[in-house]
């Protein structure tokens, strides 16, 4: 076993889990999970079996990442944010044919007691703050709050604002860590 869990863990026989994962208390891994290198899941998380995720992941408490959610590397998950995966849950009404896919791309952000509604799409480094709800998919580097979530600005890779200063070729620059982008109406590209 290349990957720490604790006492209280539950990893079921046939999840993939890559070298140096740490996994905390009271976690439940199921058996179809995988789950790459160097990745941190904190007490109380709960990982489905139709689950994808990367390496450098961290998963804070509280999170159930349910069926039908892929999370590419360098993500972070902050506590009790909420993943779903089924538009229109009744009880009496079994949906499980019916799962939307979400893919949370390389380095996004998904700040605490946010809500991803299933079928949507965060892209890369994007940064979802605290108690958003994302009720469509969300562009690469966008900055997006509130109930539902609208995009409020850019972010870097570093995960500062992108400052409106212009460099001579008209592109942006991050004033925390001088990386460039190419900002075009609805699309931002780190050059």
């Amino acid at each position: 076993m290349d990957f720490k869990a604790h006492e209280t863990a539950i990893v079921e026989s046939g999840a993939t889990i890559g070298m140096g994962t740490l996994i905390w208390h009271w976690v439940h891994i199921c058996a179809g999970a995988k789950i790459g290198e160097n990745c941190s899941f904190g007490q109380n998380v709960f990982v489905g079996n139709d689950v994808i995720i990367g390496n450098r992941v961290k998963v804070q408490n509280n999170v159930s990442v349910y069926d039908s959610v892929v999370i590419e590397d360098d993500v972070f998950c902050g506590p009790s944010m909420v993943f779903t995966n089924v538009i229109n849950p009744r009880s009496h009404v079994v949906r499980k044919d019916e799962y939307l896919k979400t893919y949370v791309k390389k380095g996004a952000t998904l700040g605490a007691n946010c809500t991803i509604v299933c079928g949507n799409n965060i892209g890369k480094y994007a940064l979802i703050g605290a108690g958003s709800v994302v009720t469509k998919s969300v562009p690469d580097f966008a900055l997006m709050v509130g109930v539902p979530a609208k995009q409020i600005a850019w972010v870097c890779q570093c995960g500062e604002r992108i400052t409106k200063k212009v460099i001579e070729r008209g592109n942006c620059v991050c004033a925390s860590c001088n990386s460039e982008y190419q900002i075009e109406g609805e699309v931002c590209h780190l050059l």
